[in-house]
């Protein structure tokens, strides 16, 4: 018991460094073996393994949140460290050298060690927490809201909600993580849920709710002056753009929707006002303000409560979504553990909520 809360101590003054050092403390070694070992930079060990995954410096750029150049940069300083090239290099790619494929098995070893070892530590010290780091919007909307269900099913489980803005991918290219998706996953005792295309490398990922955009309201848009009953009738009110991406290219969200609905329409409307979450837009939308184009699973509780309505279709497919990451080491492991049924309770969640959305949209 004394040694556990001397490491508790120890932990809690830690920085990242000095954590992995615990748990290379745990395996048996110290900084001055390391130090005495003359090992490569650590940045450059994980661009070398990254290229040769991957074949690609710019895949494993992807990977690793840096440039392409970066990681050329780590991967050939660590050549001129070692003094042997680890890639055959061409035009369309990489091909590891007799030497690197000897290499690679070795380090993917080492760093599956230390993250056993920093995984075990936390878990020793904080064994019932569970990190949980998602997009503003759907713990807004989606996640808080329900959140006490899971918390009565499990109160043992001591859950840590983080909001990250980096979980949420701006840039259209859909390859690689947003930035704040290796950073969330880095506490192995934890899951992020991020909004993109869905491709993720290192992760086990799996899409958490249909991602259906449709048009929400308040209940009086549909009376009065100019009642919403019909696509065209949108020229009378504002258009509550949310500038979150559901879409690759520089198209608008509602030039998408138009498309689909009445060609040409989108031209005709009069006021526009932009936000850059969908909580902002439902929320304006709640107060009357205007008609947002929203995920159909982030507005479905004031649905239910009458504060939305859907005045009229259709419902279209977001090219973007919501995804759940897991780390890869959960995805075969036998043993309930906190992320297995944290996972667990919240696909039951979502696929709950896509039937009842299938119905309320006419899918």
């Amino acid at each position: 018991m004394r040694y556990r809360e001397d490491m508790l101590l120890r932990l809690l003054r830690c920085s990242k460094r000095e954590v992995i050092l615990l748990a290379l403390e745990k395996l048996g070694l110290t900084a001055a073996t390391l130090v005495n070992s003359r090992l490569p930079s650590v940045n450059a060990l994980r661009a070398f393994v990254a290229a040769a995954r991957h074949s690609s410096f710019k895949k494993a750029a992807a990977e690793l949140h840096v440039t392409p150049a970066a990681v050329s940069h780590q991967v050939k300083a660590l050549e001129e460290e070692l003094g042997i090239a680890l890639f055959r290099r061409f035009a369309n790619g990489l091909a590891l050298s007799p030497q690197g494929a000897s290499l690679l098995p070795g380090l993917e070893r080492g760093f599956e060690q230390l993250a056993s070892a920093v995984d075990a530590l936390r878990q020793s010290v904080e064994p019932n927490r569970l990190d949980v780091a998602v997009a503003p919007s759907f713990a807004a909307r989606w996640l808080l809201p329900r959140l006490h269900t899971f918390m009565e099913r499990h109160p043992e489980i001591d859950v840590r909600i983080s909001a990250a803005e980096n979980l949420i991918e701006r840039d259209g290219a859909g390859r690689g993580a947003p930035a704040g998706v290796d950073a969330a996953a880095e506490e192995r005792q934890g899951v992020a849920i991020a909004f993109g295309r869905g491709d993720y490398p290192g992760y086990r990922v799996e899409p958490l709710i249909s991602p259906q955009l449709a048009l929400f309201c308040a209940p009086k848009l549909l009376k009065g002056k100019h009642p919403l009953k019909h696509p065209d009738d949108l020229r009378h009110q504002t258009l509550l753009h949310d500038d979150t991406p559901f879409f690759s290219g520089d198209t608008s969200n509602w030039n998408v929707w138009f498309e689909h609905a009445s060609p040409g329409a989108f031209a005709s409307a009069k006021r526009v006002v932009h936000v850059s979450h969908a909580v902002l837009a439902l929320d304006a939308a709640v107060d009357g303000l205007g008609v947002a184009l929203s995920l159909a699973p982030l507005a479905l509780l004031d649905v239910r409560a009458g504060r939305l309505v859907v005045p009229f279709g259709p419902s279209i497919t977001s090219e973007w979504g919501y995804y759940l990451l897991t780390p890869n080491t959960a995805a075969g492991s036998g043993e309930r553990t906190h992320i297995a049924l944290f996972r667990e309770w919240l696909l039951d969640e979502a696929r709950r909520d896509d039937a009842e959305l299938a119905a309320l949209l006419g899918r």
